[in-house]
């Protein structure tokens, strides 16, 4: 489980087949301390939950690798990954840690296209469209996770919805680099989801 507040943005600087069209390996550097990785942790990467299967040190960086399986790139954006692409970064969630977003699960639900960027003094608003499957998870002043980070909604319009940004959040995420026509992974609050559930069953 994770919370969805970025700890570090990676990079990838290796992405290689290991079962073509199945399987690809992606070796991750990061600012984490390598000694507190072991092998089988979790580490969200851009909302998504992968599995560090080998870790280690080059050129004073921290590295690490995980495999993407053709799920995850067939309905995520990791189909669109690349050598130097960054990733928003979290480790998963202790007991005890302080729970400062939401509780997020790192199974993204699908993608959210960009619409429409506004920038404000010292802030950005983005205007985003999902299918209407997920929208129907999507409420005002209710949790999303974008890409990895925790937002509150600010409004929503049938298959539309806004988040406005904060300096911070620019600063220590990827989303400074979002702009119209970008699609990020999208995470739908649990408690949402287990609400239409139970609606559902009545």
């Amino acid at each position: 489980m994770f919370t969805g507040i970025v700890t570090d943005i990676g990079e990838i600087v290796s992405f290689t087949p290991v079962v073509q069209g199945q399987l690809h390996r992606l070796r991750i550097a990061c600012s984490y301390d390598q000694t507190t990785i072991a092998d089988g942790a979790s580490i969200a990467s851009n909302g998504v939950c992968l599995t560090v299967v080998a870790s280690g040190v080059a050129g004073g960086k921290t590295w690490y690798d995980v495999d993407a399986a053709a799920e995850t790139l067939a309905l995520t954006t990791a189909k669109h990954w690349k050598l130097g692409t960054k990733l928003n970064l979290e480790r998963a969630l202790k007991i005890g840690d302080e729970l400062g977003g939401h509780i997020v699960a790192g199974h993204v639900d699908g993608i959210a296209t960009i619409v429409r960027r506004e920038d404000l003094p010292d802030m950005a608003r983005f205007e985003l469209s999902t299918t209407r499957e997920l929208a129907r998870f999507i409420a005002t002043k209710g949790s999303i996770t974008l890409d990895g980070v925790s937002l509150t909604v600010n409004s929503v319009k049938d298959v539309t919805f806004t988040v406005l940004i904060i300096p911070h959040t620019l600063e220590v995420t990827t989303i400074g680099g979002w702009k119209a026509g970008s699609e990020v992974n999208i995470e739908v609050d649990l408690m949402a989801r287990y609400a239409a559930r139970l609606t559902e069953m009545k």
